[in-house]
């Protein structure tokens, strides 16, 4: 027995499909003892994709995602994908390999204070010095990644916690304490000790625990006077965020709450499509004006941050209310009043058994939705102004038309990501995976690859800017090895439009945010699957049909999209 083991019965208990990696000598009997037990190891070809891969099983499957990586520049190279769950507040637990716990600090390979590295990135982290700990250790980190605000937990594993005792004591050499003068038999005598500590007390039969995690509950009062607000509202808003969503296994109460309110909604984040395509309560444009307008704004699991400028947004003479599990985003920026301390999605469905909708409300939601219609038709106008090559708005509505029901969405970019935020409908709750709030780049390839995982079968379809396809693109040959068919579609602009639409404009300089009009698609097909390059609206049914052949013979394919310049986000800088 070694202590991979103990870990893996832990993930098996908590019932863990999947464990993401990228092979290290540190964590390698992890990844043995998984597969031993029916655990799908996944690797892949950076250590942040195997972050945001686990993000996405969390996101989408209910389930903590789990990463496993090696030590020094391995937990390094996972720190963008972790702080960005940590914003995300999306519960995953990651294991890191360490130095063996003899030689910390006397220049061991790869040995480096990785808890400090950690620290301002997770909610959670503990380093372990005794394989006994392994198990416990592992409960706790479960436990931590979904109580209260969820988000990423570090374990931190040193090697010599991992493998069994009889190679623990070859690697440090230890033998029998004779001869060869009495420093040596000092040091063999410490080093014998110091691995009897390390096995000391280890249960190997010990039955892991799974610790429930209990829910944030809104008191009765607080129920209570959020109905009496409504009751005097004539023209509320509400404002979902992916807080509500996190609790998979709520969402179908949440959906039925949010239809028996009847308060007109707006959806961001892991929310979007919690309501599906075409529902009369949901809108999708306009709502800064919709905020300026309301009389009493409900914000469900979304602080009051740039994205609502600092609170701005909502009129002061507005009713605020707002839920959130995180005190401090609470009362971010502005003071609601009414705040709500608990899980949003409960909070809402406890709303809607004691609250029906009001009939004043549906000339307020016709008005919105009347703007909404104008808004689409405008987008449907600029989508035909011509462009060199495609007029991304004109691509994004082409795929929009194809998108089959059961379909997940995955986004990683800048403008062309905005651009299809505006046009594309995921078509059911939990089938839309962005960043989140960090802005992250570089999500993309292990947002699709745990997508295609929790959800094998639905049609995935990977969102890239061009810019955002160079970080994650040689993951396309890990969607090729372990068999996940995605449609992968490139917005190819040739540049960092997002950051060149305002830099070029204010400063008359596109330093630094010019890039080649590169063959992404031969990249794809280099690495398996298969690749087309599309320059006019002629090309795009034809591509989509070819990927999904591709798909349909168990390959991801790569849709190289040039696309045309157009000024349909000009003046998008957020700060």
């Amino acid at each position: 027995m070694h202590g991979g083991e103990l870990i893996a019965e832990v993930l098996k208990a908590h019932r863990v499909p999947f464990l993401f990696t990228l092979c290290g000598g540190h964590i390698s009997p992890i990844l043995s003892a998984c597969k031993q037990r029916n655990i799908r190891v996944v690797d892949v070809r950076h250590e942040a994709t195997a972050v945001f891969a686990a993000d996405a099983v969390s996101r989408l499957g209910g389930i903590p995602g789990v990463a496993v990586v090696t030590a020094g520049p391995g937990v390094a190279n996972t720190i963008t994908a972790v702080k960005n769950a940590r914003l995300a507040q999306s519960p995953l637990v990651l294991v890191g390999g360490a130095a063996a716990t003899a030689l910390r600090g006397r220049g061991a390979l790869q040995d480096i204070d990785q808890l400090a590295l950690m620290k301002s990135c997770v909610k959670w982290q503990t380093s372990l010095k005794q394989v006994r700990q392994l198990g416990p250790a592992m409960e706790e980190a479960f436990y931590r990644a979904r109580q209260g605000i969820p988000g990423p937990v570090f374990v931190e594993c040193p090697v010599d916690l991992l493998y069994e005792e009889r190679l623990v004591r070859e690697l440090y050499g230890v033998q029998a304490a004779r001869g060869r003068g009495l420093a040596n038999r000092a040091m063999q005598w410490y080093l014998k000790r110091h691995v009897e500590r390390l096995f000391a007390g280890v249960d190997w039969q010990r039955t892991p625990r799974v610790r429930p995690t209990t829910a944030a509950k809104p008191s009765n009062a607080a129920v209570a006077s959020a109905i009496r607000r409504l009751a005097r509202a004539k023209q509320p808003v509400l404002l979902i965020g992916s807080q509500a969503a996190v609790n998979t296994a709520e969402v179908e109460r949440l959906v039925a709450a949010v239809e028996k309110m009847g308060l007109p909604v707006y959806l961001s984040g892991t929310a979007r499509g919690l309501l599906g395509k075409g529902c009369r309560l949901q809108m999708r444009h306009q709502r800064r004006k919709a905020l300026k307008e309301a009389d009493l704004v409900l914000l469900a699991g979304i602080p009051n941050d740039f994205r609502l400028d600092y609170g701005r947004h909502v009129r002061s003479s507005a009713t605020l209310i707002s839920v959130n599990l995180s005190k401090s985003d609470l009362n971010k920026n502005r003071r609601p009043d009414l705040g709500v301390l608990a899980d949003p999605a409960l909070f809402l469905s406890q709303l809607a058994e004691a609250f029906d909708a009001n009939p004043q409300w549906e000339d307020w939601i016709r008005q919105l939705r009347e703007r909404d219609e104008q808004r689409e038709a405008e987008i449907a106008r600029k989508a035909e102004q011509p462009t060199d090559y495609l007029n991304p708005l004109r691509l994004c509505r082409k795929i929009e038309q194809a998108l089959p029901q059961e379909s997940v969405l995955v986004a990683d970019g800048g403008d062309f990501i905005a651009v299809a935020s505006y046009i594309l409908s995921p078509r059911q709750p939990l089938s839309w995976l962005d960043p989140g709030v960090f802005g992250t780049l570089g999500g993309g390839a292990g947002f699709a690859i745990g997508a295609k995982l929790v959800r094998p079968e639905a049609e995935v379809w990977l969102l890239y800017g061009d810019g955002a396809a160079g970080f994650s693109l040689m993951d396309f040959d890990s969607l090729v090895r372990h068999q996940l068919p995605v449609i992968a579609v490139v917005g190819n602009d040739g540049g960092w439009t997002q950051i060149a639409r305002e830099q070029v404009e204010i400063l008359h300089d596109d330093v630094g945010t010019v890039l080649n009009r590169s063959d992404y698609h031969r990249v794809a097909e280099a690495l398996g699957g298969s690749g087309m390059a599309i320059r006019n609206e002629a090309e795009i049914a034809g591509a989509i049909e070819t990927a999904r052949s591709s798909v349909a013979q168990g390959k991801p394919a790569l849709i190289n999209a040039w696309l045309g310049k157009t000024d349909f986000r000009k003046g998008s800088i957020s700060m």
